[in-house]
């Protein structure tokens, strides 16, 4: 099984920055696409950014310019920068992976999804 370990949110004022990660962990034999997903109260959880394992990235319109994600491919860690943050950024964030793990000795496709991380982005 892989699993994904989010950590870095917490409380911010409107305007700060923080810096989340997810790394993963298990029998992990190859990591595609990571993103970052986020759910604010009352919302759907929807894609806050994606990177392949090229390094092609994806962004919402609503972070675009502000969040930057990055991946260390060595590590399979995924990482979100975020900047300039607005109350409407207040959400849990979810990691989400996909790839392929160890099973025996041959490999399963994986898909997975962090426990997530609370972001409060105060006024």
């Amino acid at each position: 099984q892989v699993h994904l370990v989010e950590s870095g949110g917490g409380l911010v004022q409107a305007g700060g920055s923080l810096r989340l990660s997810c790394a993963t962990s298990g029998s992990v034999f190859s990591v595609n696409a990571m993103a970052w997903y986020r759910q604010a109260p009352g919302k759907q959880r929807e894609l806050v950014a994606a990177i392949t394992i090229g390094g092609n990235t994806n962004y919402a319109d609503s972070v675009k310019g502000r969040f930057t994600i990055s991946r260390d491919n060595a590590k399979n860690t995924v990482y979100l920068q975020m900047s300039s943050l607005k109350p409407e950024d207040t959400a849990v964030y979810y990691c989400h992976a996909d790839g392929a793990a160890y099973y025996g000795f041959t490999h399963r496709p994986f898909d997975s999804w962090g426990q997530g991380t609370q972001v409060t982005v105060s006024s």
